[in-house]
């Protein structure tokens, strides 16, 4: 399954494509930058913000966890928090995933799907992926 993430809700999207991957299908997101985060800016920003600081801060001699900054890996990172990751049938379905900031060269003449149960609807303050991702520092 292919998934254009465009417009589509961060915590909606990663719980159907948990279920998915549960379900032992493997899925694609494509275009993970532009994926939504309800809310404002500032109060998504700081909410990654604290889990980065949080990292580096917790043990100098072991530093972690580990926290990204790329969209696409912030939306993995999103889908394994809703997966069983410390089981064995977690771990399995999570190889199941790929995530891309943009369309890779391989899916630019492939049909993509959405998910209707997470495209955003109505929502006055919201963020895109890529925005907090450039405010955290990352290059992509």
């Amino acid at each position: 399954m292919i998934i254009d993430g465009d417009g589509h809700i961060l915590g909606r999207l990663a719980s159907v494509v948990s279920k998915k991957l549960l379900d032992g299908e493997n899925v694609v997101v494509l275009n993970a930058e532009k994926i939504i985060i309800t809310g404002s800016t500032d109060w998504a920003y700081a909410r990654y913000k604290q889990r980065l600081d949080r990292a580096s801060i917790s043990n100098p001699r072991r530093m972690g966890p580990k926290y990204p900054k790329r969209p696409d890996d912030i939306f993995r990172r999103t889908v394994r928090g809703m997966l069983p990751y410390k089981k064995t049938s977690g771990r399995e379905a999570y190889k199941g995933l790929k995530a891309f900031v943009g369309i890779p060269r391989e899916f630019l003449e492939v049909e993509t799907s959405i998910v209707p149960e997470a495209k955003a609807r109505d929502i006055k303050k919201n963020t895109d992926l890529g925005e907090i991702s450039k405010l955290l520092g990352a290059k992509f």
